[in-house]
């Protein structure tokens, strides 16, 4: 993982983490069957992240370019309530959750991968993005995961966030202590 000098003090102000989908809950890969049907290959260890950002008080979201049922899907199935889809200019959607949630650019971090994914970047207090991320993603994103899109890279961004607020002491309590995981049974993936 690359971590800029800025991260740390970034990190401990986030409140909301916004995904983009293809190529970052995604390998980015675009799956078409016979009859045309999407498939989208989404990783479940990203999937127990999102689910212990929520439990430990962050807030998620979702802004893509492209529209499915699979993301709606999924968003619905982890608790995303903020899904924003079908969106090529990111922006409106950003200005439409910052006004949503009341939060201001330096309390919200954006997992990006590629050019689109950009102008909100430059607006966050906290760009992050996957190892396989465009160039100049990657030289805006203040950390990048060592992992590629779809493959653990917003598990370990997320954790990242965790370790700088001082929550993953007790993340790791919920599994080890045995009263903590019994109580914790419907961990979504």
């Amino acid at each position: 993982m690359e971590i800029h000098s800025n991260a740390l003090k970034a990190a401990k102000k986030i409140k909301l983490v916004i995904f983009d989908v293809d190529g970052v809950l995604t390998d980015g890969g675009i799956y078409i069957g016979a009859k045309g049907e999407l498939y989208k290959p989404f990783y479940c260890r990203d999937g127990l992240g999102i689910s212990l950002a929520h439990k430990y008080g962050l807030q998620t979201a979702i802004i893509t370019g492209r529209k499915s049922e699979q993301v709606a899907f999924r968003a619905k199935e982890l608790g995303i309530c903020h899904v924003f889809q079908g969106n090529s200019d990111k922006r409106s959607a950003y200005d439409e959750l910052k006004e949503r949630t009341g939060l201001k650019d330096e309390q919200i971090a954006y997992i990006g991968d590629d050019l689109i994914d950009l102008p909100i970047m430059l607006q966050v207090g906290l760009p992050m993005a996957v190892a396989d991320a465009e160039e100049s993603v990657r030289a805006q994103s203040l950390v990048v995961s060592g992992k590629n899109g779809g493959h653990g890279a917003v598990r370990e961004l997320l954790e990242f966030i965790f370790k700088v607020q001082g929550k993953w002491e007790d993340i790791m309590a919920d599994f080890l202590l045995p009263d903590s995981f019994s109580e914790n049974k419907n961990w979504k993936q």
